[in-house]
């Protein structure tokens, strides 16, 4: 006897499937994101149904001589930067980001740079007719002629006209929350079909062995939209950051098997499209002034790049009864409130009755703990008044009694420091044993910072001095 659809209620934001309808989801705490869905029964599948017997697997050795998989470069360089080098043949890459932020732009331009260098490329659009990719393409200066266009929708189409084609290269999908199957009884955009769409996308490209670039809406929260099962069916997920009142665009990879996850791409908006920053450095620093106090610059590191950025930090007194206020742009709330309270616990610099801005200049987020020196030293400079050196760059992470701890990479930092024209590095000093004096280039000093409260004096020093 056959069975009966079922019904069940599942979370579209992280896909978790409950038995009645909610307003909230307990797994991921999104409201109104619980959709009803049908789910068709599959043939035979009783409990008494005949299993086919397994086939016994081939094992082998890890040892062994597999070669690096092919790359097909797109040319555009910060975008194989991110990709490790270029695209794998069969793989598949999720991209994320904010509408409007220039996701489409970005594949666009590198579908059309493959296609004039003689790959098969095929672009299929659920979101825009294939007149608006044209007109898009003609206001970025684009010319493939041998580029494919599509507008569709229904993956069963998509797949048929896939099968046919020989030589692909490379496929984009835009977007896969439009994507639809007619096996699946739910609207598209919801978990189940995105999560078939992808699947029956996936296999193929594995199958036929052309690259597959998917792309994906983002959450409120940032966070890609659909189920967290579909960042495991693909093999990188990249996510494209920025702020539209930036003309700075970031690409960062997220996950990538074929590559590092570390790796970032900077990218600029223009009237011609996205165009590559080889120095980004140059680029965030171009607006700095100097003799300003509140500003130092870091001297980051995004994977293998050195980043040398601005922080700029602002005090001003709270205003009403509440709390001070902590507002920050590009770094983390929860550090600086750490940093906040070692400064005040360690050195004794009371800024609790002040409101405290902090902003990380051109745009780019930074993670890494090695900013902490360089945003203690923006804070102390616009608590004293003294500006810092216009010359020199900070890094080192800030432990919890006020210590200055060792960072990666301290050469690299010190060369891309050097080669901007700084003259002066503040770093951690060396403590442990077996730890190496970084090589300095010839011109650059370097003052070794062991305690937090050495930092503090060499601003409380200079304003003495100029008091006295």
């Amino acid at each position: 006897m056959a069975r009966r659809p079922a019904n069940r209620f599942v979370c579209q934001s992280c896909g978790a499937v409950f038995p009645k309808w909610s307003g909230r989801c307990d797994a991921c705490g999104a409201w109104n994101s619980i959709v009803e869905e049908t789910v068709e029964p599959t043939a035979g599948g009783g409990t008494n149904a005949r299993r086919r017997s397994g086939a016994r697997i081939n094992l082998v050795g890890l040892a062994g001589d597999t070669p690096p998989p092919p790359r097909i470069e797109t040319r555009i360089g910060e975008l194989d930067r991110v990709l490790g080098g270029g695209l794998v043949p069969a793989s598949v890459v999720l991209v994320g980001g904010d509408p409007g932020i220039g996701k489409s732009t970005l594949l666009l331009q590198g579908a059309c740079a493959l296609a004039r260098a003689g790959r098969k490329v095929m672009y299929i659009s659920g979101e825009e007719a294939v007149d608006q990719i044209r007109l898009r393409a003609r206001r970025l200066g684009l010319e493939a002629p041998t580029l494919e266009l599509a507008a569709a929708i229904n993956v069963a189409d998509i797949v048929a006209t896939l099968e046919a084609e020989k030589d692909l290269a490379l496929v984009v999908i835009d977007s896969i929350q439009t994507m639809w199957m007619e096996t699946v009884e739910s609207a598209p955009g919801t978990v189940s079909q995105v999560r078939a769409c992808a699947f029956e996308l996936i296999r193929l490209a594995k199958q036929r062995g052309f690259s597959l670039i998917l792309v994906g809406h983002v959450t409120k929260e940032g966070a890609l939209a659909g189920p967290r099962v579909l960042e495991h069916m693909v093999d990188a997920v990249m996510y494209f950051e920025g702020d539209r009142g930036h003309q700075f665009r970031i690409l960062r990879a997220a996950k990538n098997r074929f590559g590092a996850t570390d790796e970032i791409g900077v990218f600029a908006m223009t009237d011609q499209g996205l165009e590559e920053v080889p120095n980004p450095s140059a680029l965030f620093l171009a607006e700095r002034r100097g003799h300003i106090a509140g500003s130092a610059v870091f001297a980051g590191m995004e994977g293998t790049r050195p980043v040398l950025l601005e922080v700029q930090a602002l005090l001003s007194p709270k205003a009403g009864d509440g709390g001070a206020r902590r507002a920050v742009v590009g770094w983390d709330t929860g550090r600086l409130n750490m940093l906040l309270a070692v400064l005040e616990a360690r050195c004794g610099i009371k800024l609790n009755a002040m409101d405290v801005h902090l902003n990380i200049a051109g745009g780019l987020r930074v993670g890494e703990p090695a900013a902490d020196m360089a945003v203690a030293a923006a804070l102390v400079s616009a608590a004293t008044g003294q500006p810092t050196s216009a010359g020199s760059v900070y890094f080192g992470e800030v432990g919890l009694s006020g210590e200055i701890r060792q960072v990666s990479q301290p050469d690299t930092r010190l060369k891309e420091a050097h080669k901007l024209g700084f003259e002066h590095a503040f770093l951690p000093r060396r403590i442990a044993r077996g730890n190496r004096r970084p090589t300095a280039p010839d011109g650059l000093g370097i003052q070794e910072i062991g305690h937090l409260g050495d930092l503090v004096s060499l601003f409380t020093g200079a304003m003495e001095e100029a008091a006295g």
